[in-house]
């Protein structure tokens, strides 16, 4: 079925088979119809000259005498060898011999007079005028040109012409030598050279319609395999239409041109697959932010709700559940306000981040930051190891915030009274290293691939009475990426966490 649709396709005007194949049989027909007309004037203009040659070459063969008698007799009208030449003694013989049957044979005198000899059949043959015969005999030319001449029945004749006697001669005043005849013109009919010239014309005719035909059935499967690449690319296009965008064209299909167009269109295929995978990961990331965000704001709502209906029954009259209740109501209040600020974080480094990076000493500004950190960390042991003199191209502020989310999460997963809290800042190779470690519960290997995604919380419950939204890393990570560094975590339960900041050198 698909090789007969392929096949049917040469037959719709619309189609690209049926294009190259009619143009094609197009321009083959102009070009051997050219070639024909080109043929047929050239073997026309070589039959003329050839059959002018052997009338000339006649001409020239005939007796003198001959000649003398024919110029001599006759009136002008009269030819000298009339249709009854045959009772003529002692000359019918030779005129036979002589004259061809189907030449009409003239003589123009000096003066351009025109006198008929000899006319086959009482055929016509073509008078010129007398300035024409004139003009010829004033040329010094014993090969004169030939003509192409109608009758009086208006058939077209073959005219040679040939100059017999002296050559003209003008300087004794007359219009010829003392050797100077005149002109003989001999005619025939060119009816015989224009039906060969036509045969041949049919004969290249039907060869040029043979070989069109034999071309045409050899060129349909040529067409067809030449227009494979594109009919695939076409059954390719199709799967694509209906949603398989990880379809691709065929790279390498002999012919260079649909190479380079599936090339590209692979390449725009790819973009767009992309671009579509990346719509629908932003999509659901969406849903899942909303879902979460609208549940993490439910959490202190859904509290502060409660407390507020505990005191419109009665209890605002009591100090002691006042004061419980507006303590409660405004912890939430502060959840609330740091989860809407980290949310609007998040949605500025999502849409169009702007970064005031400055040349810092890192060292220096992790420095200013200690008395900060040692008192987030309370009653657990920090130490820095710091390299010195570490200058960098930052913002200060976000990486403030990275130390500080890092800082703070590793606190969280400590004891308070035995926990140990490390920040090391080191130069390396390939950057620089920021690095914050701790020995707490460690991170169980399921949870290290989603850390880093918003909401994502180990430990629920703790992350609730902490105040965490899990948003704090997926920040963190945002910042740093936007750095150009990447983020490592590594952690063992039970032993503690590393997580390292690595930002690339500068170039």
């Amino acid at each position: 079925m698909k090789t007969k649709g392929r096949f049917a396709d040469l037959f719709v005007t619309g189609s690209l088979k049926f294009q190259l194949l009619s143009r094609t049989l197009l321009v083959l027909s102009v070009l051997l119809l050219l070639i024909g007309v080109f043929q047929y004037v050239v073997m026309q203009r070589f039959m003329y000259q050839n059959k002018a040659e052997t009338i000339r070459n006649q001409l020239a063969a005939l007796p003198p005498n001959m000649l003398r008698l024919g110029m001599g007799a006759g009136d002008g009208q009269t030819p000298v060898f009339p249709s009854n030449r045959e009772n003529r003694p002692g000359f019918a013989g030779e005129q036979e011999r002589i004259f061809v049957s189907e030449l009409s044979i003239a003589f123009i005198d000096e003066k351009g007079n025109y006198k008929l000899i000899s006319s086959p059949y009482d055929q016509p043959a073509p008078q010129l005028s007398q300035e024409e015969y004139l003009s010829l005999l004033a040329k010094k030319k014993t090969k004169l040109e030939h003509r192409i001449v109608k009758d009086e029945k208006g058939n077209d004749q073959l005219v040679v012409f040939h100059q017999i006697g002296g050559e003209p001669e003008r300087s004794r005043g007359g219009p010829g030598g003392p050797g100077f005849q005149g002109i003989i013109q001999a005619s025939t009919s060119v009816a015989p050279i224009r039906d060969v010239l036509v045969q041949q014309l049919l004969t290249f005719i039907f060869l040029s319609l043979l070989a069109m035909v034999f071309g045409l059935l050899g060129f349909l499967p040529v067409l067809r395999r030449t227009l494979v690449p594109l009919s695939n690319m076409v059954d390719t296009v199709k799967q694509i239409d209906a949603g398989n965008l990880n379809e691709r064209f065929p790279a390498h299909q002999g012919q260079v041109e649909v190479d380079r167009l599936a090339a590209s269109f692979n390449g725009m295929l790819e973009r767009l697959e992309i671009s579509f995978e990346a719509e629908k990961e932003a999509k659901e990331q969406m849903r899942r932010f909303a879902a979460d965000a609208s549940h993490e704001l439910r959490t202190p709502l859904t509290s502060i709700h409660g407390f507020l209906e505990v005191l419109l029954r009665g209890a605002y009259q009591q100090p002691e559940p006042l004061l419980k209740a507006l303590k409660s109501m405004h912890g939430e209040s502060v959840r609330i306000n740091k989860l809407v600020e980290d949310l609007l974080m998040l949605a500025r480094l999502d849409r169009s981040p702007s970064f005031q990076k400055t040349e810092g000493v890192l060292d220096e500004m992790l420095h200013e930051m200690e008395p900060q950190l040692r008192l987030l960390a309370g009653d657990r042991k920090v130490t820095f190891h710091l390299a010195p003199q570490i200058r960098y191209l930052y913002d200060p502020d976000k990486i403030k915030q990275v130390v500080l989310n890092l800082f703070h999460n590793a606190v969280q997963h400590t004891h308070p009274l035995t926990g140990e809290v490390g920040l090391t800042l080191a130069q390396t190779p390939s950057g620089v290293e920021i690095a914050i470690h701790d020995n707490g519960e460690g991170i169980a290997p399921e949870h290290l691939p989603h850390l880093f995604d918003r909401f994502y919380r180990i430990d629920t419950s703790r992350a609730r009475r902490s105040g965490g939204a899990g948003l704090g890393l997926s920040i963190t990570h945002s910042i740093v990426q936007l750095h150009g560094g990447l983020i490592e975590v590594h952690s063992i339960v039970g032993v503690g966490t590393t997580f390292k900041v690595i930002l690339p050198a500068e170039k």
